[in-house]
Parts: structure tokens; C-alpha cells; sequence
């Protein structure tokens, strides 16, 4: 296939061959705005990758002696980490100060406060109190920002310009409120560190590890990887000490190392309970299939070695489970498949999932007051008294967390005094009357002052949530290739609710489907993680999310092509706007498997060169042009200057040599120079489009 990227260049060839010729592109193609410089020397006959071949190349990972795994959550999170000479042993961080009366405080919320000028102030636990004790008119000033997370995953035009709102209505670079929030983070666990371990960062290297859902897109995964150099946990010249861990693999990859006794059937569940803690093991559950592989001892002996848990000793190699992880904000499902011979996990679908995480049912609450107080009373009270409403907020977390569906008895949640005040300001009578006169005849007034809330009326809140989760599970498992999953696990932070926990047993239960729920559920993503950063080469082979490619001039072929693409130069006739794929949605790709493609540049002196890419969900795309094909990044590579190239290699015809892995979390690429046999600076840059 003779192929001319497409650039909008001005005297573009490729190689030495004579059927190569220059090319330019024709006025109105999306192309004239470009202004850089290459041509291919080998556009890959087969760009389609061959996940059969027996030497695949896993890339070598630096040593490190520690692992530093940071959960940045949508409502709360937390680091942890691990030794490389005991890599099994993942230390949890330091309880963390204040918190909530009856939760665990191995997390903190995502929340951070700084200063009227923008300095950081604090994070967490800290920063919600000490912004909830603020005077109502001094809190106006200070910059609290929380759930912040999810504007990430939400924005469709995510680039380091990016603005974050903070609760009073002021805007902040979205990069340096992450930035503040990890920079906490490394400083938090460094100093950890040094107690633990007084020499070990002086002459050893941390390796650091961030968790993203994996249904995010590459932006955001670039965005979240600028923060942590703005933050200043690595450096882009060792880019490799920071990895990108996607949220429901991290669990996967912890779920495996755990024993029968460590996690929950919800099949076994207790009718009568409502909380985490009241259901049975599921060691009962698997005395059978303990029996079968008494007689297969071999390959018992065998997984357990391979460094998988009793759980996975108790499956045979090849079978496929699911992970659900229930977050803050999203829900990310991916489905695995256990390999022989070393316990390695084979992703079998493209990660999926979207916005049905736990503020779903904060925003149904939210919706539930402007139907009583009004939607632009509501709206007024969040922008006059932030800091009362952040109040409002706990008190309804609080009494979200008791939820379930056999509780007896009514919920009361709190309404701050600033609210009952501000609302008789407002609108001349008290709360009560508004109660009263609303259409909301399921929440009273109680005579203690608070919102008393039926059980069912509360249990309504979770359901446009929940069932978005169990709808996308069982789109998931109708997928051909997901045919034979045995186990769900069900992780993360909304996990633990025993409103979730019921109706996905009940929905998905009497299908044969197993829900499984680790007793440590919130934490499984964190502790996967470190784990993840000790072995990344654990999950062995990913789907590609989309197709991505690049645009290409193709020899014109009447009859196929369509007419409105011929562009004529020199008496040659070529094809416009080509879709020349690298790899193809849905396309199994193996870590360490790489699409290689050769340029050289298109002047001489030519010190950068830049190759739009493009993405699309169809398989089958066939022009640049296509609906849904759309630019997503440019891979730009920088080149030596020309005077330091060998004698007698012409500097235009300076072969570069690209490779590009689309099987990791992120999308990489290297780069060599022939000529010179060294390494070109290579980047994909998907942040600013």
C-alpha cells in the first residue's frame, strides 16, 4: 500500500522509490492548517497485531524499593504502599484526623481548601472542618473545592486550561487543584517514609502510582499525569517512575491474592441485615468445588504458587470473572480471564461503564430540596452559605451510609440552623410550612428540627443510580466474548452499600452469576494498586477502547474511492484524507507489543515533526472524514539538529523509526534516529487539541 501521511505540506516524499512523489494538500482539507513536516518510509502492510506471537516483549521495569499507590477518589482518598523486598505487605496510610463518628478513616475526603489568595491551605478531614467552622461571610472568600474529580471525566474539551469551580463560585486551573491535592499526598506519605525507613529515599527511588477509572479517556489519563509533575512527584525526564493504574484492574489485581475467608457471598447474605460485616464467608460455598480439585492437586499447587490467592486456586486456568467498581463517581467494569502459567489476567472486553457512582444519590437528594424549598432557593443558599451547605451535605452522607433495604424505622437528617435561618429570610416563613405546603409527602418536619425521611423514601434516592449499574452489568455480560463469567466482584466505596449490594444480588443472582464483595471493599482499589506497582506486568493483555490511526494520501482507485476525494499533483492521483489504522477497537493487544512506523523529514533542518492523530469507536473507519472519526492528539517527535547526522546521510533523508504500545494503561512511544542510532524525544500529546 503506497501511503503519504496526511500533513498539509508543501513538497511531501517518501523514500527514494520513483512511485513516490510530492504531494500537497488540496484547499479546504482539513489538513492546510497543519504545519508539519514528515513522510512515511514503511506504512505497515498489516497495522492489525498479531497477539499469537511468541516474543512478545514486555519492557523492563526499573527497580524500586518502594511503591507508593495514591486512590484519588471522587468523595475520598488515600495512599498506601509497599516494600519491594516484601512486596505482599502493603502498608495502609496513617488514620487520619477528625472525621465522621462510625467510619473508618483510612481514606480522607477529596476535598481541599485554600486560602482568598489561592495558597493551599489544607486537605481532607482538615480542610471540611476547618471550612465548615469558618464565619459565613468569611468562608465566601476561601477556595473549597470537593468532588472535583468528576469534571474530568465530564469535560468533552479537557486541556491544561481547564477551570475548576470552587463551592463559592470563583474558577481555578483545574492542573493546579489536583496538583495542590497530590502534592499533600507525597508529602504525607514521604514523611511516612522517612520515619519508617530514615535511608531509604536518600539512596533508593519510589515508585509512584495513580488510579483513574478505566473508562476514561487518554486526556484525562495525560491530565491526571501533568498534575503529578506539577506536583512534583516525578519528573518528566523519569516519566517511568509514575504509572497509571485503572481503577477496576487495580481491584482485580488484589482480588486474586485473597483467601475464601476474606471475602462475602451475597448469595449467603443474612435476610435480615443491612450492613457489610452481617453476611457469611463464602468459604461454605466452595467445599464442592474444594473437593474436585483434591483430585487436580497439580494444578492447585500450581496457581497458588504463580502467586494467586485460594480463591483463584479454587478456579481453573481460563475461567473469567468480572469486576464492578463502584465509586464516587463512576462505575468502571472490566472482565478477566485467569492465564496459565503464571496467574497473568487477560482483559476480554474494553473497560465500560459511566456516571452512576455514589453522587448520583447526593444529587437526587439535592433535587429532592428544590422540590421542597425550591430549585432557586436552593441554588441561592449554596452560593450565600457554602460552608452550611457542605454541613447539609455531611448530615445527609451520614444517614446514606445506614441505608437499607430491610432497615425499620425513619432516617432524620439535620438541617443546619444557617439554613432554617436563612430560609425564613428568604421566603418569610419557617421550614416547616414549606414541608407542609410541598407535594413531598414522604419527608416530615421532626420536633427535634431535622427532615425525617421514610426508609423508602430514602432507598428512591439510590434508585436511578443502582439501576444504571445493573443495567450496564447485564448489557456487559449479553456480550458474546464475556460468555461464561462465574464471578462478580463488587468494589469500591459505593460497595459498601447494602442498598447497592441487594439489588444486584437480586437482579443478577438468579442468573447463576456469584456477587462476590472483598470484607475490605473500599480499600481494594488502593491495596490493588500498590500491588499493581510492584508487578505492571500482571495484566497481560488489554482491548483497545477505540481505533486510532492517522490520515494518509493513498494511490486514487476509481470505482473505490469516492470521487470527492481525488486530489491531483503532477499527473498523480491520489486518494485524500485515508484512515490508516494503528489499532482497531475492541483489538486485543499485548503488553509490550509495538506498532512501528518509519518517517523522515520533509526539509532539511527540520528540527520537529508532528503526526496528527486521530480516534473513533467504529471499526471499520475508512476516512478522517467519517462520522465519528474525530483528531484526539498529535505525536510529536524533536529531532537532533542536522549538522550532528554522519557523513554522507542527506539530513532530509533522515529515517526516523516510531514505536507506539497501545496494550498499556497509557498510549507510549519511543523513537530512534537511524542515521545516528539515538533515542528522538517522543511524546503523544492529547491535551492540546
Amino acid at each position: 500500500m503506497l501511503a503519504v501521511p496526511e500533513m498539509g505540506l508543501q513538497g511531501l516524499y517518501i523514500g527514494s522509490s520513483p512511485e513516490r512523489s510530492p504531494v500537497s494538500s488540496p484547499p479546504g482539507s482539513p489538513r492546510t492548517q497543519e504545519s508539519c513536516g514528515i513522510a512515511p518510509l514503511t506504512p505497515s502492510q498489516s497495522p492489525v497485531l498479531d497477539l499469537q506471537k511468541p516474543d512478545t516483549r514486555v519492557p523492563q521495569q526499573a527497580p524500586f524499593s518502594v511503591v507508593v499507590a495514591i486512590d484519588f477518589g471522587t468523595t475520598s482518598s488515600g495512599y498506601a504502599f509497599s516494600f519491594a523486598s516484601d512486596p505482599e505487605a502493603i502498608h495502609m496510610m496513617r488514620k487520619w484526623e477528625g472525621g465522621d463518628p462510625g467510619v473508618a478513616h483510612q481514606k480522607t475526603p477529596t476535598c481541599l481548601l485554600l486560602t482568598p489568595e489561592g495558597a493551599f491551605h489544607s486537605f481532607g478531614y482538615t480542610a471540611r472542618d476547618y471550612y465548615h467552622d469558618l464565619d459565613p461571610e468569611e468562608a465566601r472568600d476561601w477556595l473549597y473545592f470537593e468532588k472535583f474529580k468528576m469534571k474530568i471525566h465530564s469535560a468533552t474539551d479537557l486541556t491544561l486550561k481547564t477551570q475548576l469551580e470552587a463551592v463559592n463560585g470563583k474558577k481555578m486551573l483545574a492542573l493546579e487543584v489536583f496538583a495542590h491535592a497530590l502534592r499533600f499526598f507525597k508529602e504525607h506519605a514521604l514523611q511516612e517514609l522517612r520515619e519508617q525507613s530514615p535511608s531509604l529515599l536518600e539512596k533508593d527511588t519510589v515508585r509512584w502510582v495513580l488510579t483513574v477509572p478505566a473508562i476514561w479517556k487518554q486526556p484525562a489519563k495525560q491530565f491526571m499525569r501533568e498534575a503529578a509533575y506539577l506536583a512534583g512527584l516525578v519528573s518528566r525526564e523519569n516519566a517511568e517512575q509514575l504509572l497509571i493504574a485503572l481503577e477496576p484492574e487495580a481491584a482485580s489485581v488484589y482480588c486474586r491474592k485473597l483467601r475464601l475467608h476474606q471475602l462475602m457471598d451475597l448469595s449467603c447474605r443474612n435476610p435480615g441485615g443491612g450492613r457489610l460485616g452481617e453476611r457469611r464467608s463464602i468459604d461454605s460455598s466452595f467445599r464442592h468445588a474444594r473437593e474436585q480439585l483434591r483430585r487436580s492437586r497439580h494444578s492447585r499447587t500450581f496457581l497458588v504458587e504463580s502467586g494467586v490467592g485460594e480463591l483463584w486456586a479454587e478456579m481453573q486456568a481460563g475461567d473469567r470473572y468480572m469486576v464492578a467498581d463502584c465509586g464516587g463517581g463512576t462505575v468502571d467494569l472490566t472482565v478477566h480471564q485467569l492465564e496459565q502459567p503464571h496467574g497473568t489476567l487477560k482483559e476480554l472486553y474494553k473497560a465500560s461503564g459511566g456516571s452512576y457512582g455514589a453522587v448520583g444519590v447526593d444529587l437526587a437528594f439535592e433535587q429532592l430540596l428544590c422540590r421542597i424549598f425550591g430549585e432557586d432557593f436552593i441554588t441561592t443558599f449554596k452560593r450565600q452559605r457554602p460552608a452550611a451547605w457542605v454541613d447539609l451535605t455531611i448530615a445527609f452522607e451520614a444517614r446514606k451510609r445506614t441505608a437499607g433495604p430491610h432497615r425499620a424505622g425513619a432516617l432524620n437528617i439535620s438541617l443546619p440552623f444557617s439554613f432554617i435561618d436563612f430560609y425564613r429570610k428568604q421566603r418569610g416563613h419557617n421550614v416547616e410550612t414549606a414541608l407542609r405546603r410541598s407535594s413531598v409527602n414522604f419527608v416530615k418536619w421532626s420536633s427535634q428540627g431535622m427532615l425525617r425521611m421514610s426508609c423508602e423514601a430514602m432507598n428512591e434516592l439510590f434508585q436511578p443510580t443502582v439501576s444504571g449499574i445493573i443495567q450496564h452489568i447485564e448489557t456487559l455480560l449479553a456480550q458474546p466474548e464475556v460468555q461464561g463469567v462465574k464471578l462478580l466482584f463488587l468494589v469500591g466505596g459505593f460497595a459498601e452499600s447494602a442498598v447497592l449490594q441487594h439489588a444486584v444480588q437480586t437482579s443478577l443472582g438468579n442468573r447463576g452469576l456469584r456477587v462476590v464483595v472483598p470484607h475490605d471493599v473500599g480499600l481494594t482499589i488502593l491495596k490493588g494498586a500498590v500491588l499493581f506497582g510492584q508487578a505492571p506486568g500482571v495484566v497481560r493483555v488489554r482491548r483497545s477502547p477505540l481505533t486510532y490511526g492517522v490520515g494518509v494520501l493513498n494511490r486514487f482507485v476509481a470505482g473505490r474511492h469516492p470521487p470527492d476525494k481525488l486530489l491531483v499533483r503532477d499527473g498523480r492521483r491520489w486518494c485524500t484524507d485515508v484512515f490508516e489504522r494503528f489499532v482497531a477497537a475492541e483489538q486485543s493487544v499485548a503488553l509490550g507489543e509495538e506498532v512501528r512506523r518509519s518517517y523522515c523529514p520533509a526539509r532539511p533542518g527540520q528540527r520537529r515533526v508532528l503526526i496528527n492523530l486521530y480516534c473513533c469507536a467504529a471499526e471499520d473507519a475508512c476516512f478522517i472524514t467519517d462520522p465519528g472519526v474525530r483528531k484526539c492528539g498529535a505525536l510529536s517527535l524533536e529531532l537532533e539538529p542536522t549538522e550532528d547526522c554522519p557523513d554522507g546521510v542527506s539530513p532530509s533523508r533522515r529515517e526516523i523509526r516510531a514505536a507506539m504500545q497501545f496494550g498499556d494503561t497509557e498510549i507510549k512511544v519511543t523513537a530512534i534516529d537511524v542515521s545516528t542510532n539515538h533515542s528522538v524525544r517522543a511524546a503523544i500529546d492529547f491535551l492540546s487539541n
